[in-house]
């Protein structure tokens, strides 16, 4: 693949009340923000949420799998959490070449989750290299 700046990828994706609940198991995080509908009731998102970092994984996804694609490593990635992220609704996950190196086969990729109504949910930026 040769790959230049501006290129990009997006994936749609729904998290599940089963897919976080399996997350939380997984991680250990088991905040009742994300696991209990009548205490998510009483926190200002007025509703459970995904876990943050389980919705970012997604970049990693389409970063391993997809965009750029087998081979790709993450060297670094930051994200900023902007909006919540809800169970059964469909977010769009894009990622999009912003540089690459010269002299190794390194790229900057912004990365962005957008809500239903195309708000910014998660926002970064990512440096990866692909073999």
């Amino acid at each position: 693949m040769n790959l230049k700046i501006g290129d990009n990828f997006e994936l749609k994706r729904v998290f599940t009340s089963s897919d976080v609940e399996k997350f939380a198991k997984l991680s250990g995080d088991n905040n009742p923000i994300h696991l209990d509908d009548e205490y998510a009731k009483e926190s200002i998102f007025k509703k459970r949420i995904v876990h943050g970092l389980f919705a970012a994984s997604i970049f990693s996804r389409i970063i391993g799998t997809k965009f750029p694609g087998e081979g790709s490593i993450y060297l670094e990635q930051n994200l900023k959490f902007t909006k919540p992220i809800y169970p059964d609704l469909e977010y769009v996950f894009k990622v999009q070449i912003l540089d690459k190196r010269e002299d190794k086969p390194i790229y900057t990729l912004e990365t962005i989750c957008l809500s239903p109504e195309g708000e910014i949910c998660i926002s970064g930026k990512a440096i990866i290299k692909k073999n």
